[in-house]
């Protein structure tokens, strides 16, 4: 029976220097912001985008017809709008002269808190040309019954002056339910 001489046996300069790269590269591939995706600067203002409308930013129930149940916004606030349909409907499609009708819920991106909602007082309508130009770019394209996570920056919310129960320079989130166009 043949055994292997460990006196003599000494791993090679290659495999000391994979296993010291390996290490490198596990060890630099860690984060310690919990995942949240960072821009490099080989990275592209579109590549950042994809990665962007890839990340989860928070948890919204899928439950049509039933005022949604929130979790905590996840992570860093996103620089870019961010639109993401939670539930598809089936109905007409949001264009830019459309009267929505819809309810909605808006969140504080600093402290998760729901700082208005229709829910309680009955559907919001409005046309596009009031609202804010997230609303106006986040909601185009939405179908009736469908329910869409907004993701707002500030200079496309209420910007550095704030509005209603909105900070200065606050991005906010909108849970919004489309229930009717005109």
């Amino acid at each position: 029976m043949n055994r292997l001489n460990t006196q003599n046996f000494r791993p090679s300069k290659l495999v000391n220097g994979a296993s010291i790269l390996f290490l490198i590269a596990a060890l630099t591939s860690c984060s310690l912001d919990g995942g949240t995706p960072q821009a490099n600067s080989n990275q592209t203002q579109e590549e950042q985008n994809m990665a962007d409308s890839q990340r989860e930013y928070l948890s919204v129930s899928n439950d049509p017809g039933i005022e949604p149940t929130l979790g905590k916004p996840i992570g860093d606030a996103p620089t870019s709008l961010v639109s993401r349909d939670i539930i598809v409907g089936n109905g007409d499609e949001v264009v830019s002269t459309s009267t929505v009708t819809a309810h909605y819920q808006l969140i504080s991106w600093t402290s998760g808190e729901v700082l208005q909602s229709s829910w309680a007082n009955g559907p919001f309508t409005t046309t596009l040309d009031r609202v804010i130009e997230g609303w106006k770019q986040g909601l185009i394209g939405m179908k009736v019954g469908g329910r869409r996570l907004l993701v707002i920056p500030p200079e496309l919310a209420y910007g550095s002056t704030g509005g209603g129960p909105v900070a200065p320079n606050e991005t906010i989130a909108f849970v919004v339910d489309l229930l009717n166009l005109q």
